[in-house]
């Protein structure tokens, strides 16, 4: 099967749309899909699991036909759209690839957010997402919450659920030593080291989480948070602000000599970090969902994980077994589970036994195996 991943952003350039592509190209090149990747002119050029055309300057109304001209070109039998509106620029075009790719096009859904479009479009912005999910063959959602609310909406042909999986995986540098790896952070071996994992943007809470380092720096708390890789990312423009107001927050709580910012780092050392943390700490505001793979890579890296009770109950984490989940948006109930884990050095095995089970679960395998009978179950 001949199939393009059609996706806003690609390695080198930083974001989790184009890493969960890399992955997922290079998990159904191991399944023998012939893949292409289509994608930003500001992508690497290059053939490796996967043939990676960097075509499109900007997701314009011409780089539709760009789309379609490559497609037929490459005689590729279904098109695979990776939806972020950030990654596409909130722009409107991309919302009628299905209409004008000349083949069948599956959109996978990363999130819901509501697209800019352009000034005063008003109810046009949400519209503009059903639209896309009505018009595609086929729709790949990753969280329970999206499924539940397309499937409010109506009116899609096929729709199904499919998990990301890790973009990174616990493979540290050679060598790796954990005791002496939080020592050249800086980090003391009688410190709580808490690690962040992601860009800083306000969905994710990072302003919740300096407020509650905050409150365990005024107690004397030996802790100190690692925010690990780019700050910014290279498709939201939103991001710049949001992390402006991180840093603001955090000279004003008099922080720096608590907090360690690693800026962008290659995945392996991505893994010596959060291997190195004694928990990870990712206080959603929209609570956790396996949509976001920060939590997968905690997961997977046998972390024990604080994070926010999930808008929409997720049976597989278990609150003191495999997590531990906070209300969202309180920085005291992140100060009590901090503490908690602080004192208790067990539970903290505990969680991160289960952290690493539940992790197994998303192999990425298992995700192209799922999503290329979907691709295949597309007419």
């Amino acid at each position: 099967m001949r199939v393009g991943l059609v996706t806003g952003e690609y390695p080198p350039m930083q974001g989790g749309v184009g890493d969960f592509s890399r992955m997922l190209g290079a998990a159904l090149a191991k399944q023998g899909v012939e893949v292409h990747v289509i994608t930003s002119s500001r992508a690497a050029n290059g053939r490796g699991t996967a043939a990676v055309h960097p075509v499109i300057r900007r997701w314009d109304w011409p780089a539709l036909l760009r789309v379609r001209r490559l497609a037929r070109h490459l005689r590729l039998e279904l098109l695979n759209l990776q939806y972020q509106a950030a990654a596409f620029g909130l722009g409107a075009p991309v919302h009628f690839l299905p209409r004008w790719a000349g083949c069948p096009t599956v959109a996978t859904f990363h999130d819901l957010r509501i697209p800019y479009l352009f000034p005063k479009a008003g109810r046009l912005r949400p519209a503009a997402v059903t639209f896309l999910a009505r018009s595609a063959a086929g729709v790949i959602v990753t969280d329970p919450a999206d499924e539940a609310e397309l499937r409010q909406r109506g009116g899609i042909h096929r729709l199904t659920q499919i998990p990301i999986g890790s973009n990174i995986t616990p493979a540290p540098p050679p060598g790796y030593q954990r005791a002496a790896w939080r020592a050249a952070l800086g980090v003391r071996s009688d410190e709580l080291l808490l690690g962040y994992f992601g860009f800083l943007n306000a969905s994710k809470g990072g302003d919740t989480l300096v407020s509650a380092l905050a409150i365990l720096a005024e107690r004397k708390a030996r802790v100190k948070l690692i925010l690990i890789g780019g700050r910014t990312g290279d498709s939201d423009a939103a991001n710049a602000e949001f992390d402006a107001q991180i840093q603001k927050r955090i000279a004003r709580y008099n922080l720096a000599e608590r907090v360690i910012r690693t800026g962008y780092v290659a995945p392996g050392e991505v893994s010596a970090h959060l291997l190195a943390c004694d928990a990870v700490v990712l206080p959603y505001r929209d609570g956790a969902s396996f949509r976001r793979g920060s939590l997968l890579a905690a997961l997977v890296h046998g972390c024990p994980v604080i994070s926010t009770e999930p808008a929409i109950a997720l049976p597989e984490l278990r609150d003191g077994e495999n997590i531990r989940l906070v209300p969202p948006g309180s920085a005291p109930a992140l100060v009590l589970a901090v503490t908690e884990l602080f004192d208790a050095p067990q539970l903290r095995a505990r969680l991160g036994r289960g952290a690493r089970v539940l992790g197994a679960r998303f192999s990425w395998d298992d995700i192209a195996a799922r999503t290329l009978a979907f691709y295949r179950s597309v007419p």
